[in-house]
């Protein structure tokens, strides 16, 4: 069961996300002495068939589309005046058997009352109805989005349509906007995003309650899906879910394809769960680690404990100005401590960190934006370098801290053979590896601890909510309350 009621999604939201990026667009033309006339103009994802078949593949919609328009259904068009800001769609002009096999077809009014929109014409009548509604002189201008994603490698797709030759084009200006728009989140969004993490919290906790050894892993991704649609509405996945134990919990991005977390855990394992649903677009990204019997050993805690510090230091000390590169080498100095502490490590931590050892341990970068997106857009925009260091360049952002923004903290610690055989035969790394104790951590896997943060103006609010000490793991496992139930003068573990 849950407590939680899938809120009602305001389009307002959107409609706050079209005047956002139309004041910054407008600010940016006037300071180069451009007119303000013109459209954004935007395509919506297609719906698209598995391979040759007839079997469509359950859409979602193109998250920078989403992010101005809301729409939840495929083959629609988005446009802006950027003079008055009207806000227009074009929606797919249906055949008459739709109605038969798809439902109802719906009268343009429905899509103008739904989206919250100004106008709404059909596809087929863009040309007409963005030449009729231009004010300027000349052409027509469409700008349009094509830039390139810093988290994929990937471009975005401008959008294409027939006529656009009527039309002057500028695929150079929005993007750089409209992905900075998307960094900070207004108060609207940030409802959505805490229920996402609400959702996802009450689901990883249901996790642990439910997990015994002897299952697969699949079926601890089952049991989060099902809860987060079931209570939550969260009919996709932020991402694919990864689900390791035992030695997968050292593999990143375990849970894919060719690694379908499909292994039977045994008892003494430790559980890598990090899975997150996504609520009317807006992600949330959560990792539990916890042992699947229910206690920690005294090696698991160590390893667990190191990286539970660094999570809650880097937390401590986030704030605007602050910045990201400083924050990873924030958790990465506290884990090599708490790995010499434990005669994993030996040596100076300080020529550890100029060696870059950390990265061995930690080779992914600390955290990254998140909204729509769960890597979401402006890691990396215009002035501001990937570093270029072991560990530091997987950072998907090396900005400083901004009020508003959306970030995760992720700091983990893993025994991945590819890392420590090389890094334990060179000559410069070599000498800071305790040999013996270190055979015994090897066949641990890896630890990652994650929750979503919301920077505010004198620090940051976490909007996860799941058991992280290692008392409130096993309490919850062997069937306490979470959150904890106070009871008179003491709380209930």
């Amino acid at each position: 069961m849950s407590a939680l009621t899938p809120p009602p999604v305001p389009m307002e939201l959107h409609a706050v996300n079209r005047r956002k990026l139309c004041d910054s667009l407008r600010r940016h033309l006037s300071s180069s002495d451009r007119p303000l006339d013109g459209f954004v103009l935007l395509q919506g994802g297609e719906e698209k068939n598995r391979y040759c078949t007839d079997h469509a593949e359950l859409f979602r919609q193109e998250s920078y589309f989403a992010y101005l328009f809301g729409v939840r259904e495929p083959d629609f068009y988005g446009a802006i005046d950027v003079g008055s800001g009207k806000s227009i769609i074009f929606i797919p002009r249906l055949p008459e058997d739709y109605a038969v096999w798809l439902g109802e077809i719906k009268p343009l009014s429905h899509f103008k009352e739904t989206y919250m929109v100004d106008m709404v014409y059909y596809v087929d009548e863009i040309v007409q109805v963005l030449s009729e509604q231009f004010k300027g002189s000349g052409k027509p201008l469409l700008y349009l989005l094509h830039g390139l994603n810093t988290d994929s490698g990937n471009l975005s797709k401008p959008a294409s349509f027939e006529g656009i030759e009527k039309f002057e084009t500028d695929l150079t200006t929005l993007h750089p906007i409209l992905a900075e728009c998307r960094v900070i989140k207004s108060s609207l969004e940030l409802q959505l995003l805490q229920f996402a993490n609400d959702i996802s919290s009450e689901a990883h906790v249901e996790v642990m309650r439910k997990v015994t050894p002897g299952m697969k892993e699949y079926q601890m991704e089952s049991m989060f899906l099902h809860h987060t649609y079931m209570y939550g509405g969260c009919r996709h996945c932020s991402y694919t879910c990864i689900c390791a134990t035992g030695d997968n919990s050292a593999v990143l991005h375990y849970g894919h394809a060719a690694a379908p977390n499909d292994r039977t855990f045994e008892d003494g394992d430790l559980a890598l769960l990090d899975m997150g649903g996504e609520y009317h677009f807006y992600a949330s990204d959560i990792t539990c680690s916890f042992p699947v019997n229910g206690k920690f050993t005294s090696d698991q805690s160590l390893i667990y404990n190191a990286v539970l510090k660094a999570h809650n230091s880097v937390i401590s000390a986030m704030k605007p100005g602050v910045n990201w590169v400083d924050m990873h080498k924030l958790a990465e100095r506290i884990i090599l401590e708490s790995l010499k502490k434990g005669s994993i490590l030996t040596g100076d931590v300080e020529e550890m960190m100029l060696e870059r050892l950390g990265a061995v341990f930690m080779p992914h970068g600390l955290g990254h934006f998140m909204g729509i997106d769960t890597h979401d857009t402006g890691g990396y925009p215009l002035g501001v370098e990937r570093p270029k260091e072991p560990g530091l360049k997987s950072l998907r952002t090396a900005r400083d801290l901004l009020e508003g923004m959306v970030i995760t903290v992720e700091p983990g610690c893993y025994f991945i053979k590819a890392l420590l055989v090389p890094a334990m035969e060179n000559a410069k790394t070599s000498k800071f590896f305790n040999r013996e104790t270190i055979e015994r951590f090897k066949n641990i896997g890896g630890v990652r601890i994650e929750s979503d943060l919301v920077v505010t103006a004198n620090g940051c609010k976490n909007m996860t909510n799941v058991p992280r000490e290692t008392w409130e793991i096993e309490a919850v496992m062997a069937g306490g309350s979470w959150p904890p139930v106070a009871t008179g003068n003491n709380t209930t573990k």
